[in-house]
């Protein structure tokens, strides 16, 4: 059973604190006009932002190349290669606004990351599918449309982190799993500081090459999800 410790979160957020505080100001700059999040007090920012993306910090195997699916103001992803200078990511945004200030962002901070300015179904049917060795996710979507959206691009064997809220479990999609290749591995529920409340890790393992009619585009991911 994986376990998110508050701790390590609050020492690693300590011994970044530069990069993150010019992240902030980065965010802040550009949220008034591109609505990039609608958390903006700087205390909100630190624990819904940059501690609750820290927290899945321990998941991913060293070394490897993980895919962000809506990435919009960079979380998980930018706190992420902040605490883990090792991963490299590809940041999947469909609007254009929001892949300027990510660029911006990874410039900047000179990450090892990449921006696409594009559709996950799409990057799903290029080159990318089954690429990366894992993927992951912050509030997307209900887990079972979320799955259908990452697992494509994870190679099996390889992970799929979702960061959801307190009340959505790995349980609740595990047909939807199967359906795509995956297997519901882990997860852990953690609580954010000074009582903000409380949220969930959901790890997939990806064991099986995903059916090639997934995903199924035109949005017919959310209308009718896999169940």
């Amino acid at each position: 059973m994986i376990e998110v410790k508050m701790e390590a979160v609050q020492r690693v957020y300590t011994e970044k604190k530069d990069k993150f505080t010019r992240f902030f100001e980065l965010l802040s700059q550009y949220n008034a006009k591109f609505n990039l999040t609608s958390i903006t007090e700087e205390k909100d920012v630190l624990y819904k932002h940059f501690y609750d993306s820290l927290a899945g910090m321990d998941l991913f195997p060293k070394g490897i190349e993980v895919a962000e699916v809506g990435s919009g103001g960079g979380f998980p992803s930018i706190p992420l290669m902040f605490a883990r200078e090792d991963l490299s990511f590809t940041l999947i945004e469909s609007k254009s606004k929001k892949c300027d200030f990510l660029k911006v962002v990874v410039r900047e901070f000179g990450l090892k990351a990449t921006v696409l300015c594009s559709r996950a179904e799409e990057v799903s049917r290029s080159n990318f599918r089954e690429y990366f060795d894992a993927s992951t996710a912050r509030a997307v979507a209900s887990l079972p449309v979320l799955a259908e959206y990452c697992l494509p691009l994870v190679k099996p064997g390889g992970l799929l982190v979702a960061y959801k809220g307190p009340t959505e479990k790995g349980r609740s999609a595990i047909r939807a799993f199967s359906q795509l290749g995956g297997e519901l591995e882990d997860e852990a529920e953690y609580s954010l500081p000074e009582g903000i409340g409380t949220r969930t890790l959901i790890v997939v393992r990806k064991v099986d090459h995903t059916p090639p009619k997934y995903p199924r585009g035109k949005g017919e991911e959310r209308r009718t999800p896999l169940s």
